[in-house]
């Protein structure tokens, strides 16, 4: 019968080498899987991180193996590309960092062998090469030797498990095809599901039969994630699979329909990354990212930019969170990069298919930003969706589109349904932008469904302003803008899906912003798992049935002001406030509860809510403690501004970015500045900046908005380049 080894242990790695004949074993370490060689360097915002070809070597013991079994040689991640050698042999070579692959040792061995596996994350043609994270590159998932009998279910297709199970749902029965692929001879398969068992005979290595379940138990989100168990045996080898029964559909009026039922798609996205270990998770960490997910109540997921663990989508299925899976096809196009595309999209699909927590496959993710939509991008696009249906006849094919795509895009005709990642109220414009973005796409497509796939606002614990304004990193400011979001997403139930941008924290080497290194600081968890923002207790206000009490602002101490706003999340329908134990104000109301409480001294300051109770501390300063502003200079750049004299025939920082672009020398003097800011940006800012689209949102705004919203420009820079603009007078 088959038998799986794990081999994590004892490798010896070598890093930034060219070739296996370039190989100098004095310079090896001992480490142990899961690995990657950008832990550090990935996160420390220098934008230099080590993009290059590493070594990892392994000494393979004799295996207890007889002449009727095969050894097969499992990796269940290897970024981005990976070259495996044994005894010097080069025996497979995959491209695409996320997804499994295995080779056949067997004929290989000679009981004392070397395992040489060359892993590449360099700039080539393997889909991602341009995005807002860091390419980790490594071993960070598990290897394993897979022992088989000769006749075994597939293990050399895509890295697939062999077996296909295909539910279809009528009222309360269920008709399950179940298809299976052998290597070796023909053979009878027996196949045991829901108390019924069916025997065939496999022919060219192709087995299939059908079961009816009556009755059927379906799986049914986070309300009743019931998973149904299939046992595929042969007389040598056998898997156990399991799937879950439930039907869906995607209406441009209802939005999401689970089993016949709305069901709004009210999720997060997912980064699988952490401070000090990169992407070189193990199974606990991804049971913590589950479980802080769950505590929300988020009931969807988005897994951003690539394929995840096999273990996640495990944990999607168990706990009912229905689950958006992609492919690293993202930011920019590459004319060569087309196969790569196509075959990590083989993979992805053959791969997960039997999880009923996937409900589509996304072809890519702001593809658009740093390319042109031509015809060679179109048919990429084309290629993608026809291969998507023709693997799986049962999902829906999506895009997740940059926000400066123009409605009317042909590439918008291609996918089953449509999503936007918008960031107004974030990187440019207001929030009700936003609102009118969605108001103005449900009525000119009507019959078009239309998600939201990506939103949110940076956010640093540390910063907080009593006076939040867009671009200052205060988790006050990403409280406001999420209260907004959340009252627009819940207006508008057509929405069939909605993903915060980000659960947690997660490295983005080309940022160097927002007072961290190295960071996208978006999530509602910083990156270690130690610090739920305040906004986390919103979405729990909205989502989880747990009842809980929140009081936000805690991290907040020290308050220069007579009157303080106190707020409080919690999903309870009353909280009454107490200050200094005495009762201060009861309040109705739903999710958000908001006093304004007069400040003299230190406080004490407690929310009570049924059996419910929270508590904090704030203290009243004499002057504004700048521990909590960003840019300690810049938070003095409104009141400079409204005292300063400006010659209203000349320019300032105060007309918009189109007007004094388009003065010839005044124009110049911004291209330079711009220029400036954008290589502080990283690689994906640099990219996306010729963009037209972006570049007419963006002549719409005030320069000094525009300012403000980069965080880190100092008062005196922007007070000299307003005298500079001044000198330039107005046509």
């Amino acid at each position: 019968m088959r038998k799986q080894i794990n081999i994590n242990k004892d490798w010896g790695f070598i890093k930034d080498v060219k070739d296996i004949s370039s190989l100098d074993e004095s310079l090896e370490t001992k480490i142990n899987l899961p690995h990657t060689w950008n832990n550090v360097d990935g996160i420390d915002g220098g934008n230099d991180y080590f993009r290059g070809t590493c070594a990892y070597i392994k000494e393979l013991s004799s295996l207890d193996v007889n002449e009727n079994e095969e050894v097969w040689l499992e990796f269940k991640g290897a970024a981005m590309s990976a070259c495996v050698f044994v005894n010097g042999e080069l025996l497979i070579k995959h491209q695409g960092g996320y997804s499994t692959f295995r080779t056949n040792l067997t004929s290989k061995l000679t009981g004392n062998d070397k395992l040489v596996v060359l892993v590449d994350n360099n700039k080539n043609n393997v889909y991602p090469q341009s995005a807002d994270f860091t390419f980790y590159g490594g071993l960070y998932r598990d290897v394993n030797l897979i022992i088989v009998p000769k006749t075994h279910f597939a293990l050399g297709h895509y890295g697939g498990n062999g077996i296909k199970i295909t539910p279809v749902i009528n009222n309360d029965i269920a008709n399950v095809t179940v298809e299976a692929w052998l290597e070796g001879q023909d053979t009878t398969v027996l196949f045991e599901t829901a108390e019924q068992s069916k025997t065939v005979m496999s022919t060219d290595g192709y087995a299939k039969c059908e079961f009816i379940i009556n009755n059927v138990h379906l799986w049914n989100g986070i309300e009743d994630p019931y998973l149904y168990n299939l046992k595929a045996s042969t007389n040598e080898d056998s898997l156990t699979i399991n799937y879950g029964c439930r039907s869906f559909e995607i209406d441009s009026q209802k939005g999401f329909i689970l089993n016949g039922k709305e069901y709004p798609l009210r999720g997060v996205s997912r980064h699988q990354d952490r401070i000090g270990v990169g992407n070189a998770l193990t199974n606990e960490m991804h049971e913590e990212d589950m479980a802080l997910i769950r505590e929300i109540g988020a009931n969807s997921i988005r897994l951003a930019h690539y394929q995840h663990a096999d273990y996640f989508y495990d944990l999607c299925d168990k706990y009912g969170i229905i689950a958006w899976a992609e492919i690293p096809y993202i930011t920019m196009h590459m004319k060569d990069g087309r196969e790569n595309t196509l075959s990590q999209m083989k993979e992805l699909i053959i791969q997960n298919y039997n999880h009923p927590s996937i409900v589509v496959w996304g072809l890519s993710n702001e593809i658009t930003a740093a390319s042109a939509v031509d015809e060679d991008l179109l048919e990429n696009h084309r290629l993608l969706n026809d291969l998507a249906h023709k693997l799986d006849h049962t999902r829906k094919t999506t895009m997740a589109n940059v926000f400066m795509l123009e409605t009317n895009s042909p590439i918008l005709q291609i996918p089953d349904v449509n999503a936007y990642n918008l960031y107004f109220g974030w990187y440019l414009g207001e929030l009700e932008q936003n609102d009118e973005f969605f108001d103005e796409w449900h009525k000119n497509y009507p019959d078009m469904p239309i998600g939201f796939s990506e939103y949110g606002a940076d956010t640093n614990p540390s910063f907080h302003n009593s006076h939040p304004e867009r671009g200052d990193y205060s988790e006050t400011y990403q409280c406001l803008y999420h209260e907004h979001l959340l009252k627009m997403i819940e207006e508008r139930p057509w929405l069939w899906c909605s993903y915060v941008w980000n659960m947690f924290d997660f490295a983005a080497d080309g940022r160097d912003e927002g007072g961290k290194h190295g960071q996208n600081q978006k999530g509602l968890v910083t990156i270690d798992r130690k610090t739920k923002k305040d906004a986390f207790y919103l979405y729990k206000a909205h989502w989880s049935k747990e009842p809980f009490i929140y009081i936000a602002g805690r991290r907040y101490i020290n308050r220069n002001e007579k009157e303080t706003n106190i707020k409080v999340y919690s999903n309870l329908n009353e909280v009454s406030l107490y200050i200094n134990d005495s009762l201060f104000e009861t309040k109705k109301g739903q999710y958000v509860f908001n006093f304004n409480v007069p400040l003299n001294g230190k406080i004490k300051v407690k929310a009570i809510s049924s059996n419910l109770e929270d508590n904090m501390e704030i203290n009243y300063v004499d002057k504004p403690d700048l521990n909590y502003v960003l840019n300690k200079e810049g938070s003095q750049v409104t009141n400079w501004f409204d005292k300063e004299e400006l010659n209203p025939e000349a320019f300032s920082v105060n007309d918009t970015l189109g007007e004094i672009m388009a003065h010839p020398q005044a124009g110049k003097v911004i291209e330079q500045m711009m220029a400036k800011m954008s290589s502080s940006r990283g690689d994906v800012a640099d990219s996306v900046k010729d963009n037209p689209a972006l570049k007419q949102m963006m002549s719409r705004m005030k320069l000094i908005s525009l300012l403000k919203q980069a965080g880190d420009v100092k008062l005196e820079t922007i007070q000299q380049l307003n005298r500079i603009l001044q000198g330039f007078k107005k046509q």
